[in-house]
């Protein structure tokens, strides 16, 4: 048996599945389904006679096998009419021979091909030793980026695997506080009577547990004169639902609720990686909802950090409680954009699948770069609207705001206009409803954590920088 040390926390590791240039290595040949014909020729006949005989035609992930005299020669992929698509080479880690080295020839996407193989291999082994090694693949020069995208995918994975058990709050904190030395920026954290002042109530739902609440902020001046970006993170570590008490089916995967902050906190290292002219402001609001003498009830009445009173509706709709409270942190800096991550909603999986996470913006220009900046890296979004007809079911007849609806419909919109309600009027916000899992492995995603819209949102920002730095500069006026 494996023996956990108590503060053992999920870092950035080494990626599973690539191999440093230099050693032997097989050859992986590429090939589209228009490229077939070129492909085959460019092979060896007896090779191409071989392909030919088991019917090869090129599909996507389609993959052959090519035998030599001392054994295996190499490989063929089939591309199928797409190169650039990274779950094409998404299974080659496990359905290669293992302990094999490949190189890649053809017509593969090098980007896509590291991207795929990385996400592919990667393996939660904190608790058990992996079954197989992964064939690995050698990267071609200039998949450096690719290599980055993934390992910080991979952390984000680690985190959101991790138990309850083995990351509670104080251990998420943790997380970003070594996330911040490692990129060299300023990091404190909340907690105690400074916790119940500064953010009522957040510390409201963690006081139900015997493991102290806490907000992590980091702030990295990667320039000076940079616009700022507020990213904000739902970091509920697990969730009962409180005293509204989930059903033990609903309790199975709330290991994962602090998906959100989580993705902040790989989407804050891409952004420090990449060295993007911004200044960052990265809060992580941490807490567990449990179940106790002190934990907050339904028709409480919390204060926020805006000031506005929250009567509760329901103890289970926690998180928007906490993200209120880091949203109206967020909006006393004058940032040029807040983006805030949470696993909110189940009525945003209902509308749109696990597959593709809820996008709510006030800002058509943030979302149309965050839609195309999706599409084009293969982790989509899809945006639904902040219907302001639905505002008054929110209504409440004894505080500002009630934390729930007052009808059983439309459910993920309506959690974003209550955390609408905590953002300051003028300034850009996007909110991503996240599933942050995979229930079934798939080319690439393995079953379990994933760090959806990570790409999107790295890409997006990117994309926005220009539009940003001749919007609000986030400083105080």
């Amino acid at each position: 048996m494996n023996e956990i040390p108590p503060r053992d926390i999920p870092q950035l590791r080494a990626l599973e599945g690539l191999a440093a240039a230099g050693g032997d290595s097989l050859p992986l040949r590429a090939m589209s389904a228009a490229g077939l014909d070129a492909g085959l020729a460019a092979l060896a006949p007896g090779q191409a006679a071989f392909l030919r005989a088991t019917g090869f035609a090129a599909k996507a992930g389609e993959l052959r096998l090519l035998p030599g005299e001392a054994g295996l020669a190499g490989a063929v992929l089939g591309l199928g009419e797409e190169a650039s698509l990274p779950w094409t080479y998404g299974d080659l880690p496990r359905t290669l021979p293992e302990g094999t080295t490949w190189h890649l020839e053809g017509e593969a996407d090098a980007e896509a091909a590291v991207l795929g193989w990385a996400l592919g291999a990667y393996g939660f082994h904190r608790y058990r030793a992996p079954k197989r090694q992964p064939a690995r693949l050698v990267p071609p020069e200039g998949t450096g980026w690719s290599a980055t995208v993934a390992e910080a995918a991979q952390w984000v994975r680690d985190l959101i695997n991790t138990p309850a058990s083995d990351l509670g709050p104080a251990e998420l904190l943790e997380a970003a506080r070594l996330l911040a030395a490692r990129e060299g920026a300023d990091f404190e954290t909340v907690t105690g009577p400074l916790l119940a002042e500064g953010f009522p109530a957040l510390a409201a739902v963690g006081k139900g547990s015997s493991r102290a609440p806490g907000v992590g902020i980091l702030r990295w001046q990667g320039a000076a004169d940079g616009p700022l970006v507020a990213l904000c993170g739902k970091g509920v570590c697990f969730d009962t639902g409180g005293l509204d008490l989930k059903p033990p089916a609903g309790m199975l995967r709330m290991k994962k609720d602090m998906g959100g902050a989580a993705t902040v906190l790989g989407l804050a290292r891409l952004i420090m990686q990449a060295k993007l002219p911004v200044r960052l402001l990265v809060m992580v609001g941490a807490v567990e909802n449990s179940v106790s003498g002190d934990a907050f009830r339904p028709g409480d009445v919390l204060r926020t950090r805006k000031g506005l009173t929250v009567e509760i509706g329901n103890t289970d709709a926690e998180g928007r409680l906490v993200l209120a409270d880091l949203l109206a942190f967020a909006g006393e800096q004058q940032p040029a954009l807040i983006v805030d991550c949470a696993t909110l909603t189940g009525a945003a999986r209902v509308a749109l699948g696990p597959d593709l996470p809820a996008l709510f913006s006030n800002n058509d220009d943030a979302a149309a770069a965050l839609l195309a900046a999706g599409d084009r890296n293969h982790d989509p979004v899809w945006r639904l609207p902040l219907r302001r007809g639905y505002d008054s079911w929110l209504d409440s007849s004894v505080a500002d705001i009630n934390n729930v609806a007052s009808r059983p419909m439309a459910g993920a919109v309506v959690a974003a206009l209550f955390l609408n309600r905590f953002v300051p009027g003028g300034t850009p916000w996007v909110h991503l409803d996240l599933y942050a899992w995979n229930d079934s492995h798939r080319p690439g995603r393995p079953e379990g954590g994933e760090a959806q819209a990570l790409r999107a949102l790295h890409a997006g920002i990117a994309d926005l920088l220009p539009a940003l730095k001749n919007g609000n500069d986030g400083k105080p006026g």
